[in-house]
């Protein structure tokens, strides 16, 4: 006979494992789990991106300069492609946009497979770009639309748990995989990326919230972009992104630097995704209840620091020290961003609001290579990890400026008949 208590919890192990796991994955809707669970997939198809640059340059034999070309074309696309996202998820809806882009971006991903020659691998670069990350301003209004504000950061936390799950377990697969032959990293990514869109079409309802009244007309991106808070928010988010893309676009060249070699990047870099899935579910849920705006702040400065003493070591484990430090920043930090997103957005601008958010990422994401390896140029490591340490405590400081109008427009959403 299994014993419980007065809430059904059965006492012993399986009572501690689920006092344990209530708060963190209980009491969320089936929609949100459907979403979980293609995110989950998706990520664990996601094996072209890490490896294309490899792929381009003995595959296909582009020089770096050219593979660099594709890459920045790649870019550019998912720039403009969270831009579109946004607004077709407020316009035509958060199901058919996000079927639509992950479905497209399976039949993109065997275009650029099977391209030959620069002209075509650039188009098929060009429009891959477009569809990749047009989902995901789609995927986060749909969070938003089902969940709570008070449930909407253990929501994005379990969401950014999964990715890094997905991602992790992808990078070992497809390095696995790409001695067979590339095509079946294209093959396995298409499939992924397909198979979340028709889950989501078929087991998913369309949350999107039309607006009434003055706010019946979706506006437009200028709406948006008339949002000061928003505005300084994304601005933010660029600053931190940048800073926390050199992990993917410098590193492993700032190591090269003091003699460390590719080996020795991954087994560094390997420590970042162990963090993030034991720990994060350890402590998402209570950082968010805690002011939003304070715990960014508190991992803008963590990853500023992770950064900064970077500049002071040349060892292996030197290294990985430095990135537990900005990796525990990492997490701190993603357990509220989508979330402060979804507070500042009119319900029916959510795919917008969410798309300037994805743009910072993207911006980002661009910029870090070019001022990385610029700043790496000029002064080596020490110049590039202490400017990015500068970096990252401005973004904090600008956060901090940003916090009492971001607590006045949460309050708005939690209680409605607050008046600021």
């Amino acid at each position: 006979m299994q014993v419980t208590t007065l809430d059904d919890t059965p006492v012993g192990p399986p009572g501690r494992i689920a006092a344990f796991l209530r708060p963190r994955v209980g009491g969320l809707p089936r929609t949100f789990w459907v979403l979980w669970a293609g995110t989950l997939l998706n990520r664990l198809g996601t094996m072209v991106e890490p490896f294309l640059g490899l792929y381009l340059t003995t595959a296909r034999g582009l020089s770096l300069g050219q593979a660099g070309a594709v890459m920045a074309v790649l870019g550019v696309g998912s720039f403009a492609g969270q831009l579109a996202g946004g607004a077709l998820a407020d316009r035509l809806g958060r199901r058919v946009t996000l079927t639509f882009a992950t479905v497209g971006t399976g039949a993109a991903m065997l275009a650029l497979g099977y391209a030959h020659g620069i002209a075509m691998i650039t188009a098929a670069a060009l429009v891959l770009g477009l569809l990749l990350d047009m989902y995901r301003p789609a995927a986060q209004a749909m969070v938003a639309d089902v969940i709570s504000p008070a449930e909407r950061p253990r929501a994005f936390g379990l969401l950014f748990w999964a990715v890094n799950l997905g991602w992790a377990v992808s990078m070992v697969l497809g390095g696995t995989l790409a001695r067979q032959g590339f095509l079946w990293l294209f093959w396995i990514d298409a499939l992924t990326c397909a198979a979340f869109g028709l889950l989501v079409w078929r087991a998913v309802p369309e949350t999107r919230v039309r607006g009434t009244g003055a706010d019946a007309a979706p506006g437009g991106f200028g709406r948006v972009l008339r949002d000061r808070v928003m505005v300084g928010y994304a601005a933010v988010l660029l600053c931190y992104t940048f800073v926390l893309m050199q992990c993917m676009t410098t590193m492993p060249l700032a190591m090269r630097e003091v003699g460390l070699g590719p080996q020795d990047y991954g087994i560094a870099f390997a420590t970042n995704g162990v963090l993030i899935i034991i720990v994060q579910p350890l402590v998402g849920a209570w950082l968010s209840r805690h002011d939003h705006s304070l715990v960014m702040a508190a991992g803008f400065v963590l990853v500023g620091t992770g950064y900064g003493l970077a500049s002071t070591v040349s060892s292996l484990p030197g290294y990985a020290a430095t990135i537990v430090v900005w990796t525990l920043g990492e997490i701190t930090a993603a357990s509220v961003l989508q979330a402060v997103v979804a507070d500042l957005a009119p319900p029916h601008l959510r795919g917008r609001y969410s798309g300037l958010y994805g743009m910072a990422w993207s911006g980002g994401f661009l910029l870090a290579p070019l001022g990385g390896t610029q700043l790496l140029g000029a002064g080596g490591p020490a110049l590039l990890w202490l400017s990015c340490s500068g970096l990252a405590f401005g973004a904090a400081a600008g956060q901090l400026a940003l916090a009492p109008a971001i607590r006045r427009r949460r309050a708005a959403v939690i209680h409605p008949t607050f008046s600021s």
